[in-house]
């Protein structure tokens, strides 16, 4: 009796033993990316902050100026770090990104969950997981290679524009609005679809007056996510918006983006210069939108859902 006690004994302390460690394991992973994260955004923000601090830029001038002389000397006025330009044609080529990709990723989400036939989900879903699989240097380069050409001989223009870039990058949200809304529209109770036929609804009837509208938080979510992936893409845009550092002055015009910008001047510069601490700044300001799109998204995905 003594002994089967003793054995019991032995296996509950391996057991408290190892759950013990498990859970200081755990904690101690949670606690490291935390430390990475913080790390990261103090680094960034210290490097960031340079610009206005130990190069004396006005912020007002950073934000809302377009002349960018990052080079030019003090014997001239000193550097000039206006990024606007930057900024506007982020937000444009991403904006018109989702305005492009986004109705029809929820359509194909829709097709694929409601719609499409076994065979045709079974098509669909590969489609979907290869396009997110695809690097985006493919996607530049493609775009590079066909659109860029056939934008210039149809519309005589020179091809490198804001319309090419948002093209681009309508295909490359494609698979995470469409994941996300996918998933979304599976995860509502099966009750909502045979309720509204009971009711006498056609089957586009409760799509779109039942499901979409029972799915907006997580549709309005996937969006924002495929918003948030749009404005922090670098190299495809790089490759086919021309990166002129000026104002578009239409979707044909040629522009450059914050990550774009970035990406083209940071081989180019030296550590504490103000066009250095420049590119940095302008990384804080991305890490500042990402943190407004992740707000938005907590904020979006308060809406109800029913399950």
């Amino acid at each position: 009796m003594q002994r089967g006690t003793g054995t019991m004994t032995a296996t509950r302390r391996k057991q408290l033993y190892r759950e013990y460690l498990g859970h200081y394991l755990t904690f101690a992973c949670a606690v490291l990316l935390i430390v990475i994260t913080l790390a990261i955004v103090v680094f960034i923000a210290l490097q960031g902050l340079a610009t206005f601090f130990a190069n004396h830029i006005n912020p007002w001038q950073f934000l809302f100026s377009t002349r960018w002389q990052p080079d030019r000397p003090l014997s001239e006025g000193g550097p000039l770090v206006g990024t606007l330009a930057f900024t506007v044609g982020s937000i444009a080529v991403s904006l018109l990104a989702v305005l492009i990709g986004g109705p029809l990723s929820v359509v194909a989400a829709v097709f694929m969950v409601e719609i499409a036939p076994g065979w045709g989900r079974k098509v669909l879903q590969p489609a979907i997981e290869i396009l997110a699989g695809i690097p985006s240097v493919v996607y530049g380069w493609i775009g590079l290679s066909l659109l860029v050409p056939f934008l210039r001989h149809e519309l005589h223009t020179l091809g490198f524009s804001l319309l090419a870039g948002c093209l681009v990058l309508a295909v490359m949200i494609i698979p995470t609005v469409v994941s996300l809304t996918a998933d979304s529209l599976r995860s509502l109770s099966r009750d909502l679809k045979e309720a509204a036929y009971a009711l006498g609804s056609t089957r586009w009837q409760t799509i779109s007056r039942v499901l979409l509208p029972a799915a907006r938080p997580g549709i309005m979510t996937a969006i924002v996510l495929g918003l948030a992936r749009a404005f922090g893409e670098a190299l495809a845009v790089q490759m086919v918006i021309g990166n002129t550092r000026n104002l578009p002055a239409s979707i044909l015009s040629p522009m450059t983006t914050l990550t774009s910008a970035i990406t083209m001047d940071m081989g180019y510069t030296i550590p504490g210069t103000a066009w250095n601490n420049a590119l940095w700044s302008m990384s804080l300001l991305l890490l500042l939108i990402t943190f407004g799109f992740i707000i938005l998204i907590r904020l979006v995905g308060r809406g109800r859902v029913y399950r």
